[in-house]
């Protein structure tokens, strides 16, 4: 996203962040073999991995989750439904593949991150434009 934000020029408007919401990997960078898929597109992974936190609901207008087992917990997360409204799966936004949620290729070969990398460009583009449809990056 941050890729397309800057090819954009959008970087000053739009804000960015990514969060799990297991434990794993906390304060570690981006794995490897995405970084490789990544550079491979001419995208520079950046950041390092946090948890989500429940005050996210708060600071982001749009949390999107990848899977749909990311998508329930982020919903049980937020019990009351008062932010509800902001959690959507990323596949969404895809306009071009019809995949229901991003596959995890952490256990598969190469093929897997330049994969999940094309579904995140198409979803991302997909949301950008959406946003610009509905009036929100005017």
């Amino acid at each position: 996203m941050v890729h397309l934000l800057e090819s954009r020029r959008l970087r000053d408007r739009v804000t960015c962040d990514s969060a799990g919401t297991s434990s794993y990997h906390i304060g570690s960078p981006p794995d490897r073999r995405m970084t490789a898929a990544a550079q491979h597109q001419g995208i520079a992974m950046q950041g390092c991995a946090r948890q989500f936190h429940v005050e996210d609901f708060e600071r982001f207008d749009w949390i999107l989750a990848m899977d749909e087992d990311n998508y329930r917990t982020l919903l049980r997360l937020d019990p009351e439904g008062r932010y509800r409204h902001k959690v959507r799966k990323m596949c969404e936004f895809c306009r071009h593949y019809t995949d229901n949620d991003v596959p995890d290729p952490y256990y598969g070969g190469a093929d897997g991150f330049r994969y999940v990398i094309d579904l995140l460009m198409d979803a991302c583009e997909g949301l950008l434009d959406f946003l610009e449809t509905e009036a929100v990056l005017v």
